[in-house]
């Protein structure tokens, strides 16, 4: 009997292992405006903490890493849930980045949903260049 359940478990844990995201770091990190939105995408419509946090400072990374669900993080660093969210950067950045080759503040928009209703917010966060990659520094205060 337990050959017959061996039989059956190894082709199982096959299928199963190739329906898993393999993908826990973001890779597109040579434009601060994508590493911003590939940050809230992970964070927000990916639910991946592990992948959010992998475009961070150290020093964020550790903050980010320390509520470990996303959900958490969202609510205790960025005060905002969705449920599902349409996240676009600010286009306008692109001349202060282009100044500072070393460092960007970009804004980014939000426009999703949350228990059936409709919200829209504002975020901006600090970018430095380290080894010719885009990492997230600071999360800055609200604009408004």
């Amino acid at each position: 009997m337990r050959h017959y359940l061996v039989l059956l478990l190894i082709p199982i844990m096959f299928l199963l292992s190739a329906c898993t995201d393999n993908e826990e770091e973001i890779s597109d990190i040579e434009n601060p405006e994508k590493v911003a939105v590939a940050f809230f995408e992970a964070l927000y419509n990916e639910k991946n903490a592990k992948k959010a946090a992998s475009v961070c400072s150290p020093r964020l990374a550790r903050i980010v890493n320390h509520y470990k669900s996303p959900n958490a993080i969202a609510r205790h660093l960025f005060n905002m849930s969705y449920d599902k969210v349409d996240i676009k950067p600010d286009d306008s950045g692109v001349k202060v980045r282009e100044q500072f080759k070393d460092a960007a503040v970009i804004t980014v928009y939000f426009d999703g949903t949350y228990q059936n209703g409709r919200f829209k917010n504002v975020k901006r966060l600090s970018l430095i260049q380290i080894d010719d990659h885009w990492v997230i520094d600071k999360i800055l205060k609200d604009p408004f």
